[in-house]
């Protein structure tokens, strides 16, 4: 029967639990980061191989932002990529994208600017499957108060009726509204 490969069998200066304690999480490779995550490997690689290959099959221009796209399924179809582990990747995604969303509304974002507003709710946005429609609702100092999806349609489509939009501003107190629509790769807001 053959033997699993283990980290253990790696030479200490190539384990990413060891590395990340002794260098600090900035210094390893996407590779490493997604190996501890993922925690194991299969019978034939260790996990920093299986995710240097996961990373490798999904190489394009985006970088690692095809993990967004791919589905439970997807992820299950590559060879090592189990349930549990698809599961762990999917949540890792879905993390970071909150992560990235809750530190920017956290900090009381001040919106100036369309350029504002994008590098707010990019992120959180462009990868969604479906058409959304989110209202930014402000004080009279243009301060983030929160934010609220509107209305969740279809691939292509997203209905909106005025009614909800404004009854919730009018719940909100806020004395301004910015209207944020994802529309594939695209994030459009109005003023």
């Amino acid at each position: 029967m053959k033997e699993r490969l283990k980290m253990k069998d790696l030479p200490e200066g190539e384990r990413p639990y060891e590395k990340l304690e002794k260098l600090g999480s900035e210094m390893l490779s996407n590779a490493e980061l997604l190996a501890i995550i993922i925690k194991t490997g299969s019978m034939n690689e260790t996990s920093v191989a299986l995710a240097q290959r996961l990373l490798k099959e999904g190489e394009d221009d985006r970088g690692l932002a095809f993990l967004y796209d791919l589905s439970l399924e997807e992820l299950r179809k590559i060879k090592g990529i189990g349930r549990v582990k698809a599961i762990q990747i999917k949540a890792l995604m879905e993390l970071s994208k909150r992560i990235a969303s809750s530190f920017s509304i956290s900090n009381r974002v001040i919106i100036k600017s369309p350029e504002d507003i994008r590098k707010l709710f990019m992120e959180e946005m462009r990868h969604l499957k479906k058409e959304v429609f989110k209202v930014v609702f402000l004080n009279t100092k243009n301060h983030v108060m929160k934010s609220l999806n509107v209305s969740v349609g279809s691939l292509n489509a997203s209905i909106v009726h005025p009614r909800e939009v404004f009854s919730e501003a009018v719940k909100a107190g806020c004395s301004g509204l910015i209207f944020v629509h994802n529309h594939r790769e695209k994030l459009m807001f109005t003023a």
